[in-house]
């Protein structure tokens, strides 16, 4: 308990971090991956090509590696004196955004092919059937899959704390090194972590329940 109690600022600062950093990394790999999502169905064969690149790409390259090119690679060559906070949230977001477009492109394929063939009978297009028909279905799906791949997100977050990003684990060990008990530190911030996935958990299920059609 003292761990926790002396260095409280400490903890209260990486557990804002991790949560800070899970949130915006969230939000951009759920934006890329829609849209990545809509390149994997359009019937634009570049598009669709592009999409395929970019899951492929992105499931088979391991997050460590992706964090070390975006941390060491990136800004040599593309944007230097970028933060270390936005590197991480772009390798997690862009990632996690392989794994989101892969959930949806399934709910997509969930849906009734004669939903689009009907939306396209009174003259929709294909951005419109998807936004306004396709993905508001597929989305009651794959609420369940999402949510695991967002608890999934924070955990992989704690990779971030090794590249400079002030995080839960980057506290460990600074903790550590002081000479505190890592026993000990890592049930409290094993702890905090279960605080953020059950909340992550809990909005999820809201939302599927909220989302989830009447029968």
């Amino acid at each position: 308990m003292n761990v926790l109690l002396d260095n409280f600022a400490l903890f209260r600062h990486g557990f804002i971090g991790t949560v800070v950093l899970t949130a915006v990394s969230a939000v951009l790999s759920l934006v890329l991956g829609t849209l990545v999502a809509a390149c994997r169905v359009s019937p634009v064969p570049p598009l669709r090509i592009f999409g395929t690149v970019w899951v492929t790409l992105l499931r088979n390259t391991p997050l460590t590696l992706l964090f070390m090119i975006a941390v060491f690679v990136a800004p040599q060559i593309l944007f230097p004196g970028i933060s270390y906070f936005t590197l991480a949230v772009s390798a997690l977001g862009c990632y996690t955004s392989a794994f989101v477009c892969e959930a949806l492109r399934s709910g997509v394929n969930s849906v009734p092919l004669g939903q689009a063939e009907a939306a396209r009978s009174l003259g929709m297009t294909f951005s419109q059937t998807l936004r306004l028909i396709v993905l508001p279905q597929a989305t009651r799906t794959v609420i369940p899959p999402i949510g695991s791949l967002m608890i999934a997100l924070t955990k992989n977050s704690a990779i971030a704390g090794s590249f400079n990003v002030a995080e839960l684990f980057a506290q460990q060990k600074r903790l550590s090194e002081i000479g505190y008990n890592i026993l000990e530190i890592f049930v409290w911030i094993a702890l905090a972590y279960l605080v953020i996935t059950f909340a992550i958990s809990a909005l999820f299920r809201l939302l599927e329940h909220r989302l989830a059609v009447a029968r």
